[in-house]
């Protein structure tokens, strides 16, 4: 029986995205695979963690490809990027807690492209008047990707309805962000 890596992929995700600490065997189960089946994919769980981590960056990539970011006003941008994340929302949620993925060297540096692209944005949304810049676009850019994870996870909690996901975390962040007509 040939098995799917990316369903595999996917499977862990959901499961890791609920339960973090999940082992090796939760997620062969979760996969519907025998964990022997699982270590011939996956070393460990550091192999299956960097696995995830190169789909999330593609993920991502593909959700600020969809968001024509360059395009338009920059706060409807952030809104597009949003909803274009909140698929992916979940795993961002994980990724971002797996301190392995941030240490060291060994930094994937699609993490990095990410980032860039994000903060970007904010700059344009501040050169046009429309983002306060008393705040960096970099720490607009950590401040989007905790509430996009915050919000994934609240969603998956059952403490938010899914509905309701990206219009909380767009009104929060651009409630803080947007330049007043007093500055």
């Amino acid at each position: 029986m040939s098995v799917d890596r990316t369903q595999v992929l996917r499977a862990a995700a959901v499961l890791l995205a609920r339960k973090a600490t999940a082992t090796m065997d939760e997620v062969a189960r979760a996969a519907g695979i025998g964990r022997a089946t699982l270590h011939r994919h996956f070393a460990g769980r550091d192999a299956l963690i960097r696995a995830l981590e190169e789909m999330g960056i593609d993920e991502l990539e593909a959700a600020h490809d969809s968001a024509a970011l360059d395009e338009g006003p920059a706060d409807e941008a952030v809104r597009r990027l949003i909803a274009a994340v909140e698929p992916v929302a979940p795993l961002l949620s994980f990724l971002v807690t797996e301190n392995q993925l941030f240490e060291g060297e060994g930094q994937n540096e699609g993490w990095a492209r990410l980032d860039a692209r994000v903060a970007a944005l904010f700059r344009r949304g501040q050169e046009e008047g429309v983002f306060r810049i008393d705040l960096t676009p970099a720490w607009l850019t950590e401040a989007l990707y905790g509430l996009i994870g915050s919000g994934a996870w609240a969603v998956l909690d059952g403490r938010v309805a899914a509905k309701d996901y990206q219009y909380m975390i767009a009104e929060l962040l651009l409630g803080g962000a947007r330049r007043s007509v007093e500055q």
